[in-house]
């Protein structure tokens, strides 16, 4: 049977695929650190307590009949408050559409603003704009990015390729490497994009600015989040904002989240989403509004799980430097923000005790899952093929494992240092 050509070549999630893969293992009673997926476990990293009280009163309520479609009065009004205090963006309720997370809303974002054949840029790794981009049936540009640059893209590296685009899709913090934009790294992109919009005329579609900044909150040290509009006002026509709940409030099964930009284009997209039912469930939206009010709340709790994660990220990258100090083919970039390391294993042409050799970034990939028994997910699932770099995620992790992690990769690694060059 036919199906459409998007659908016929559509890839699933590679890191759904892969977590799926190490869960049933250990559901085998295979013991293997899963440091894969964006997730967290409720057991390490609760939601907020008042937030699960709010949810809970709100069902008590028996608020459970269909949301407003762009989301509820009370928590647009409330989205509305918490962006301008925590970000000092002003944006209206009427320009803020709730749903259940931030992936819709990136999805409504793609089909709101892009015709088939229209061209995407987006750096990799990045998470799931190639998907998108298929989806959308556009022509993407993958703008790829280095190590030295924390994997964050310049406006010399997307100048090129500006002109004719319709959408730039940036993260900040990145989801898969932790990193962020400097201030004057994303001045020079916000340049760039309004150089190229007052270059088009009337009647050209804008080049707009998708901008995920679902880790906005979780940023550590003297690392700062900073966005295109508080930088340069005039980008509020171009720029849609995505962010929502499930990251900094580790409420990543909660399902709200929230998108905001130009008015025409949030109207567009809360169109194309009613006939999706993408909506986030009235209870948590409800609750949501009540427990964002309370500035003392959600402070507290944001200064908890920032130092709670950091500490895991800090604890991992203390690590790497260790093995690395011994002079394994290993690297780490000190943690900045969200709740990732990117971490490198170089061993590609290495030999495993056997003899056989790690002839592909797959092959050490497998080796630290079966050998190390410690399980990342490769910068291939995000666009950045042939890389020796990692995403680890410390969602999952609990701090006193931190040690034997390090322990096993290290075991794994030694293992192939000392087999003799004469096996090879």
């Amino acid at each position: 049977m036919k199906v459409s050509h998007m659908a016929e070549h559509i890839i699933g999630s590679e890191i759904i695929k892969l977590a799926s893969e190490i869960k049933s293992r250990k559901a085998a009673g295979e013991h293997i650190f899963n440091l894969t997926i964006g997730d967290f476990n409720p057991d390490i990293f609760p939601i907020p307590v008042e937030f699960k009280e709010e949810i809970i009163r709100a069902y008590g309520e028996g608020i459970t009949n269909y949301p407003a479609s762009n989301g509820m009065a009370e928590l647009r009004d409330a989205v509305s408050d918490y962006l301008n205090r925590t970000q000092g963006l002003a944006y209206e309720p009427d320009n803020i559409l709730i749903s259940s997370g931030a992936r819709p809303l990136i999805f409504a974002t793609y089909l709101t603003l892009i015709d088939p054949g229209d061209t995407i840029i987006f750096p990799v790794p990045s998470w799931n704009n190639n998907h998108y981009t298929h989806i959308s049936g556009a022509n993407p540009i993958m703008v790829h990015t280095n190590p030295e640059d924390n994997f964050m893209p310049s406006a010399e590296v997307l100048a090129p390729h500006v002109k004719g685009a319709t959408l730039v899709a940036l993260c900040s913090p990145l989801n898969p490497t932790g990193t962020v934009f400097s201030k004057e790294q994303l001045a020079g992109i916000c340049e760039l994009i309004l150089e190229e919009n007052n270059r088009r005329g009337p009647d050209e579609k804008p080049l707009y600015l998708l901008f995920d900044q679902i880790y906005s909150n979780l940023t550590y040290g003297e690392t700062q989040h900073v966005d295109p509009v508080s930088l340069y006002p005039e980008m509020r026509a171009y720029t849609i904002f995505i962010d929502g709940m499930s990251k900094a409030f580790a409420a990543t099964g909660v399902r709200v989240g929230w998108g905001f930009g130009p008015e025409h284009v949030i109207r567009k997209m809360r169109s194309i989403l009613s006939h999706a039912g993408t909506w986030s469930p009235k209870a948590e939206q409800v609750a949501a509004s009540r427990y964002l009010s309370n500035k003392v709340q959600v402070d507290a709790y944001l200064v908890q799980i920032r130092e709670q994660l950091n500490a895991r990220l800090l604890g991992f990258y203390e690590g790497i430097n260790q093995l690395k100090a011994k002079g394994f083919a290993v690297d780490a970039i000190s943690p900045q923000a969200a709740l990732y390391l990117t971490v490198k294993f170089d061993l590609v042409g290495m030999k495993r005790v056997d003899g056989t050799s790690l002839d592909t970034h797959a092959d050490v990939h497998r080796y630290l899952i079966d050998e190390a028994k410690v399980a990342l997910v490769p910068f291939g699932a995000f666009g950045a093929e042939d890389s020796p770099w990692y995403r680890l995620s410390v969602g999952t992790a609990r701090l006193e494992e931190i040690p034997q992690v390090i322990q096993q990769l290290g075991d794994a690694i030694g293992k192939l240092a000392a087999v003799p060059a004469s096996m090879g």
